[in-house]
This record gives C-alpha cells, sequence and structure tokens, in this order.
C-alpha cells in the first residue's frame, strides 16, 4: 500500500504529486483544503517519498496503486489533484475508473506525450556516492555541477534525509527511477476519456501545456476549462500558491 498523509474531514481529496516529489510538497495547500472543508490524502507514488520501492514503475501500475488505495479506504467521489507525472496519473485514473472520481485537476500537465528531459537531473542526483557520507552541503555541492536552478536543487534535496546519525541517503529509489525514466513522458493510452468537470491549470512561464494542446485535451476531457497562473513556472503550486488555491477553490465551488 502507498503511502500517505492525511487530514480533515469531508470530501475526499486526493493528491499526487510529480516526479521526484513527495507528499510533503503539498502539506501548506493541503492544509488549507483541509480549512476548507475537504478530507486532504496527500499521496506518496511507489519510489517516492515514504512508499515502497519496486523495479516495476509506469503509470498502469501507480494507477492501480491508487485505485488499490481508494478501496482500501473506502473512499469514492473523490477529488483528484495531481502535478506534473503526477496529473498523468490522475488523468488515467479518472478515465479509467470515472465511477469514483467527482472532480479532476491537472497541473501543468497534458495528455500528449513528451520527450524525455529529466536526464542532467538524473544524472546529478546518481554522481551523488553516499558510501562517502556526504554532508547535506556536500550534496547539494555535487548536485549543483548538473543542476544550477537553486529552487529545482531545494525541491530535489527535501528528499535527503538520515537512516542513522552521519549517513544521508534519497527518499526516492533514484535505480528504479533511472531505469524506467523513459515512461515519464508517454501519453495517456489511446481510446480514454473522462466525462467529468476537469481543470487544466498551467503556468504561464511553462511550456508544458501550450495554445496547440486545447483541442486534443477538450476531445479527450470534454467538459474541461484550461487556467492560466501568473507568474509561475512548471511548479505553479510552489511559485504562485495564492492564485492556485483560489483557481482550486472557484472550479470546487
Amino acid at each position: 500500500m502507498i503511502f500517505s498523509k492525511v487530514e480533515g474531514k469531508g470530501t475526499p481529496f486526493l493528491i499526487i504529486h510529480g516526479f521526484l516529489g513527495m507528499s510533503d510538497n503539498w502539506k501548506t495547500l493541503g492544509g488549507q483544503f483541509v480549512d476548507e472543508g475537504f478530507e486532504v490524502h496527500l499521496l506518496d507514488m511507489r519510489n517516492h517519498g515514504r512508499s515502497f520501492h519496486s523495479d516495476i514503475f509506469n503509470y498502469d501500475v501507480m494507477v492501480e496503486d491508487v485505485l488499490a488505495y481508494c478501496n482500501e479506504n473506502k473512499l469514492n467521489d473523490v477529488v483528484l489533484l495531481g502535478h506534473s507525472m503526477g496529473g498523468k496519473v490522475a488523468m488515467q485514473f479518472a478515465c479509467q475508473y470515472p465511477d469514483l472520481v467527482s472532480k479532476l485537476i491537472v497541473a501543468d500537465i497534458g495528455p500528449k506525450f513528451y520527450a524525455p528531459h529529466h536526464q542532467t537531473i538524473l544524472e546529478g542526483l546518481n554522481a551523488v556516492d553516499f558510501d562517502l557520507k556526504p554532508s547535506r552541503s556536500e550534496v547539494d555541492a555535487i548536485v549543483s555541477k548538473y543542476i544550477t536552478d537553486f529552487g529545482t536543487r531545494q525541491f530535489l534535496l527535501k528528499n535527503l534525509y538520515w537512516i542513522e546519525p552521519g549517513q544521508l541517503a534519497f527518499r526516492f529509489n533514484l535505480k528504479s527511477l533511472i531505469k524506467n525514466s523513459d515512461v515519464i513522458g508517454k501519453e495517456l493510452p489511446a481510446g480514454l476519456t473522462f466525462p467529468k468537470e476537469t481543470l487544466f491549470l498551467r503556468g504561464s512561464q511553462s511550456n508544458y501545456i501550450e495554445d496547440s494542446d486545447f483541442e486534443t485535451i477538450k476531445v479527450l476531457f470534454p467538459r474541461s476549462e484550461i487556467v492560466t497562473i501568473s507568474n509561475a513556472g512548471h511548479w505553479l503550486h510552489a511559485e504562485n500558491p495564492k492564485d492556485f488555491f483560489m483557481e482550486v477553490m472557484n472550479f470546487l465551488k
């Protein structure tokens, strides 16, 4: 069973993080949704956060992980939100199990194919040799040779934790994620649609959802609206959380 953090009471609201992320990334926004009367479930996908590690990693198994989670916790009519990789999981889950989802929110990802673009990040993370017992600052120095953007590094290094005194490690299963990295950009399987209300949010400074994608989105998600969050890139929920929260609540109300 995948790991989750659950807070609040009310309509179940499941949130799925992106590639190399974890449930902790959504703690602040999750708390705000709790205040609005939702039972918030922050999920860790397999090979991420505190969830189990597995050699098998693709969208089909992640969708089944979410289904098993809903069945185990007797959840239905859920609000489902996913960012990036999590958005792909959320889209496929909603299409395959529409009876379990009341509303779908997809953050800065479309149903189309995306060419592999995480190689440098994975290379930088893989350059860390934990056998040498590096400190946090030493890990940062190694990774910074590959990833110059401070915000991206901060996001990734949130995954560092102490296995024991003096011994750091990453929470994600880097070996499996590198081996299966080509699945991240896969398009939604052919023939899927979701007939219920859907909100697509995109960052104004992100190119993940382009105007040319609107037509395809509308075919697969006929009751969708697409909203642009200003002053935000791909991590729109972290870069402009105020507008992100407002747009989600406008949609849910």
